[in-house]
Parts: C-alpha cells; sequence; structure tokens
C-alpha cells in the first residue's frame, strides 16, 4: 500500500506565487517597509527565503534599510538564520557599513560570531573598529 499522490499544483512551483515572492524580495532589497510589513501581515512568512536562502530579512539588512529590517524582526524575522553559504544578516549589515541596521540585529540577538565569514571578521577585514568595539572584540 502506499500513500497518497503528491500534489502536482505544489503553490511553491506556481509561476504567479515565484512572481509575487520575487516582488516582496525586492521591496525588501529597496526598503519598503510599509509594504513588506502589509505583504508580511496578511501571511507572507517573516522568514521567507529565496533559491540563495537569503531571507527578506537578510536582504533588508544588507541594502541597509533598518526600518524594514525593524518591522521584519518585530514580525518574527530570524536575526539569526544565516543564507545557504552561511551568511548571516547582521555580516552583510556590516559589509556594507549599515551601523544602524548592525545595532538594530545586535538588540534583536544577532550574533556577531555566527557565519562565515561572521560580522566579527568582517568588521575586522574592512577595518571597521567601531563595530569591533561594539562586539566586544578587538
Amino acid at each position: 500500500m502506499t500513500g497518497p499522490e503528491p500534489e502536482t499544483n505544489e503553490p511553491a512551483h506556481d509561476p504567479e506565487v515565484l512572481q509575487l515572492a520575487a516582488k516582496i524580495f525586492d521591496l525588501a532589497r529597496q526598503g519598503d517597509t510599509a509594504t513588506v510589513a502589509a505583504y508580511v501581515d496578511a501571511g507572507v512568512p517573516p522568514n521567507l527565503s529565496n533559491d540563495k536562502g537569503d531571507t527578506l530579512l537578510m536582504l533588508a539588512a544588507y541594502h541597509g534599510h533598518a526600518d524594514t529590517v525593524r518591522v521584519l524582526l518585530e514580525r518574527g524575522g530570524d536575526p539569526r538564520r544565516g543564507n545557504d553559504k552561511g551568511q548571516t544578516p547582521i555580516a552583510g549589515a556590516v559589509f556594507k557599513g549599515a551601523i544602524d541596521v548592525v545595532r538594530t540585529l545586535l538588540a534583536a540577538g544577532a550574533d556577531p560570531a555566527a557565519g562565515q565569514p561572521s560580522a566579527i571578521d568582517t568588521a575586522r577585514m574592512f577595518g571597521r573598529t567601531e563595530l569591533l568595539d561594539l562586539f566586544g572584540a578587538d
């Protein structure tokens, strides 16, 4: 006896769903905080990730949008979740020099020692001593 036949109309493979997801990822990159918040409030998972494992939070953090990062965190975005390469939102924010985003992620529990490279390693690579001080690293 076998189980039920798998669904062939899987929503994750529906072209319209994929197109909507791509739009929401673009909104996170652009820092359209109100629209991202509205989509998440309407049921889009706050930890939605793309084919590279980048979450909405990762994209907003990397592109320096502190307000978008804040609303995603308030709605359950995971500040510790890395992408498929092991990069974390806080390391992306350090790389881009987005200090307000770094502070927001730290306050939400992001680990500056996590990931490859970590936020601490990234701060060292780019000589961001103010962030090393913030992380309590030397």
